[in-house]
């Protein structure tokens, strides 16, 4: 079989940032690195699932919410993938940092009863919007 995209990657190089990693029929794909890989640091279980409850919800409320193909965490804890469709880097980056700072307003998390998430028990607001505070600093200071 071929290596899929993200497997060539050299993840010993990789930095936390935002990267354009593949483009197919009109959709890309975005990794938002929120950890520097094999560094030992990874996102905690429950504040990735947080980040992707009101990430989630922020970009597809947002101006470009029909061009929303995806977001979701990897699988390594070191980030997220974002797939939009027709939206350039430029774009997708800054329209990445306007959600991520409108994530820092969330008092609370949406989607997480037990009626509207498979595993609500699992969830830190605190700890989301604490990495969401880092990586927007490291995406601002690029």
């Amino acid at each position: 079989m071929e290596k899929i995209k993200s497997f060539t990657i050299d993840h010993t190089t990789h930095e936390i940032g935002f990267y354009k990693s593949n483009l197919s029929n009109g959709i890309y794909t975005y990794d938002l690195r929120f950890k520097k890989p094999n560094n030992g640091n990874y996102l905690s279980n429950a504040a990735m699932h947080t980040i992707e409850h009101i990430f989630a919800t922020v970009i597809r409320n947002s101006s470009i919410k029909d061009k929303v193909v995806y977001f979701g965490p990897m699988g390594c804890r070191t980030g997220f993938y974002l797939l939009l469709l027709g939206i350039d880097a430029e774009q997708a980056r800054s329209i990445t940092i306007k959600c991520m700072e409108k994530c820092l307003e969330f008092t609370d998390i949406p989607g997480s009863d037990i009626s509207e998430c498979g595993n609500y028990l699992e969830h830190s607001l605190e700890d989301a919007l604490c990495e969401i505070k880092t990586y927007l600093l490291k995406l601002k200071g690029e």
